[in-house]
């Protein structure tokens, strides 16, 4: 079992910045791809970004350039960090961890219980 704690989330103004951490209860960022998703009210779920295990990263278009995802393998941790905060962004974001495949397709076996973000414009 491994359990996820997400921090960092709040309140900012559009144009501002949050960074989101995503600890791991025990080693497992050696061979689980992590990712962040996000679910605004209303809304579905999204892949927000992905990292493997390999350090490969993968971003949704809306917030390429953005936004960056790291991982610190020694410290069970992965990030988040948003720049250019938009209203739109404003949503609970959740890490989770599985292989690459099962992340992508939204069925990753660990989950985080979320933090809220949210941007006023």
């Amino acid at each position: 079992q491994v359990q996820l704690v997400e921090s960092g989330g709040g309140s900012v103004q559009a144009g501002g910045s949050l960074k989101l951490s995503c600890a791991a209860s025990r080693s497992i960022f050696s061979f689980k791809a992590m990712g962040w998703y996000r679910q605004a009210p209303g809304k579905q779920r999204e892949l927000v970004a992905d990292i493997s295990s390999g350090g490969s990263t993968n971003y949704a278009d809306f917030v390429k350039g953005r936004f960056t995802i790291s991982r610190d393998n020694a410290k069970n941790t992965v990030y988040l960090q948003m720049n250019s905060l938009k209203p739109e962004d404003t949503a609970v974001y959740y890490c989770a961890t599985d292989q690459l495949e099962a992340l992508v397709a939204g069925t990753a076996k660990y989950w985080g219980q979320g933090t809220q973000v949210t941007v006023s414009s």
